[in-house]
């Protein structure tokens, strides 16, 4: 129990969730109505849950009838619409770590200017990824007949080595993420409604398995529709609320320019580029670039339906982006104007609940909905990821018979969501039970640049370029990977590095490394590519065929450059 001027709000922080139980308490109140104020919180949030929950399922065996094959199952069919594939695209990005974690942490050292980090995940996470790899990435796919990342990979460059490497990637750098999301979630219920841990996370399993093993992808975007509107309008009324109980933007910004920043640059926290510009540029790249290499974010343009959805998912993404990444840091810029109420050794985490801890209880309920619908949407993104990957491009090629109908591949990718889902759940119960057991939380701390490190750069260049070899492809994984393992280690103490120069420089902190690890493959995949084996012409010019085929359009959306010709 914390104490902030006369509230009492219990915190938990687990992994990428982060939950309130709100409990009011004042000297000029007595107990009984203490206990009311804290039980009608409890209660509204208690029927938003059921609401939440009951819809979420609904959704799923409404979607059975688009998963009846391995295509409509992990792909929706390849004609999913702009608003489902981008409010997809959004919830996946942008868990409830951003609102609490990374609001919090970058909100207090970089103020205001923290907002660049919401607005670059817009511009570059968002907008450049949509129209740099969205139109290319449908097209290759459907083409090579792709339904996956590694799966790509193996079809662009003809190696079926990089399939199984990739997919062993993909693997062990989502499950530790998927497990801290269950952590966090199951946090939720412990908290607030005193249930018991490991039962919390058997309730999330199931939940989440029903829906994604019932509906496939179908199911997934339409519930990440729905959770996306609870993000915008959650995020929307939690700011207007901070900035109403601190007397309106202007007073706001005014007191926080008057804040000490510990340098000779005053008002630095409400400055265009806070106080330190070269640590918030590294934040913008590895959040916003890294985008780019993510197999559960890539994966959404596999499936969207057509051109003019590409043309529309990219403006309502940016939208989406644009008001829930830019929200969450320009609320977290104002967390040192509650520098009085943190106690003295406070972690990042406590800053954004510290703010939220003053405001109304049903805005407190509002939060809980809009972090339940980050981490839910994040989660179901993750399992169907992951779980698709490890079924299709391995299980299924080597332990299963190429000839095997569609109802046994659906059954066998549904087990493996189980078993996925399974792993998971067991790993976060573990984590609770051992809490010197920090390995798995490291993992998930550069787990975002292992990934992006190892496939931004091949994936990039296999939509775009002919030159880009195999073995180009492998260094990237090996890079990408093996940077990332440098860094478990030394946050594991396990290796020693040097205090002082370019080494110390790119491993002092996992963001740095993460950045490093994607541009450096944008470099090295060229480089190596010049001095190693290409690929078969021919073959080249089929795979890249798919971008120079001829189709008819209407007149609005291409001048025609002759004279119209009737008849």
């Amino acid at each position: 129990m914390r104490w902030y001027h006369g509230i009492a709000s219990v915190l938990c922080f687990a992994g990428d969730g982060f939950f309130v139980c709100h409990v009011r308490h004042s000297p000029y109140k007595n107990g009984k109505e203490t206990i009311i104020m804290a039980t009608s919180a409890i209660i509204l949030t208690a029927i938003l849950l059921v609401c939440f929950f009951g819809l979420m399922i609904g959704v799923g065996v409404y979607c059975r009838r688009h998963a009846t094959d391995v295509n409509g199952f992990v792909l929706g069919g390849r004609s999913v619409g702009p608003w489902l594939t981008a409010f997809a695209f959004g919830t996946s990005y942008f868990s409830a770590v951003i609102f609490v974690g990374y609001a919090g942490q970058f909100g207090w050292n970089f103020g205001l200017a923290s907002t660049w980090i919401g607005l670059g995940n817009a511009f570059i996470g968002s907008l450049l990824a949509w129209s740099i790899l969205g139109r290319r990435t449908r097209l290759m796919t459907q083409h090579i007949g792709s339904k996956t990342m590694p799966d790509f990979f193996s079809k662009r460059f003809g190696s079926e080595k990089l399939k199984v490497a990739a997919s062993f990637i993909v693997f062990v750098f989502l499950i530790p993420y998927t497990a801290s999301l269950y952590n966090g979630l199951s946090s939720l219920f412990n908290i607030a409604f005193s249930v018991p841990y490991w039962l919390c996370i058997l309730v999330m399993a199931v939940l989440t398995g029903v829906y994604v093993i019932f509906g496939g992808y179908m199911a997934t975007a339409i519930n990440d529709f729905i959770q996306g509107v609870i993000m915008l309008g959650g995020i929307v009324a939690v700011i207007a609320a901070v900035l109403n109980a601190n007397g309106g933007l202007s007073e706001a910004i005014i007191k926080l320019s008057q804040v000490d920043s510990g340098t000779a640059f005053e008002g630095a926290y409400a400055s265009f580029l806070g106080p330190n510009p070269v640590f918030l540029l590294f934040v913008v790249l590895l959040t916003s670039l890294g985008t780019w290499g993510l197999p559960q974010m890539v994966g959404k343009f596999y499936s969207i339906k057509n051109e003019d959805a590409v043309r529309k998912g990219t403006i309502i993404s940016t939208v989406f982006a644009i008001v829930v990444a830019g929200g969450c840091y320009f609320l977290g810029g104002f967390g040192r104007l509650y520098a009085d109420l943190l106690p003295a050794n406070f972690g990042f985490d406590s800053i954004i609940p510290t703010m939220l801890s003053t405001l109304p209880d049903v805005i407190i309920a509002v939060v809980i909905m809009l972090v339940l619908a980050a981490s839910m949407s994040t989660l179901s993104s993750l399992v169907l990821t992951s779980a698709s990957t490890l079924t299709l491009d391995v299980i299924m090629p080597y332990f299963v018979k190429k000839n095997a109908t569609q109802k046994k591949s659906l059954f066998i990718m549904r087990i493996f969501i189980v078993f996925f889902i399974a792993v998971s759940a067991v790993i976060a119960i573990l984590k609770d039970m051992f809490p010197n057991f920090t390995f798995i939380a490291q993992m998930m701390g550069v787990s975002w640049g292992a990934l992006a490190g190892a496939f931004l750069a091949p994936f990039l260049y296999g939509l775009y370029s002919k030159k880009i070899t195999r073995a180009s492809v492998a260094v990237c994984f090996v890079y990408g990977v093996g940077l990332e393992v440098i860094q478990l280690l030394f946050m594991t103490k396990a290796i020693l590095l040097p205090e002082s120069g370019f080494i110390h420089f790119v491993f002092q902190n996992s963001l740095y490394s993460g950045v490093f690890a994607m541009l450096g493959g944008l470099i090295i995949a060229p480089i190596v590519s010049l001095f190693t084996k290409k690929q078969d012409p021919s073959e080249l010019d089929a795979i890249f065929s798919c971008y120079d085929k001829k189709v008819l359009v209407n007149a609005t959306d291409a001048l025609h450059s002759g004279e119209e010709v009737d008849g």
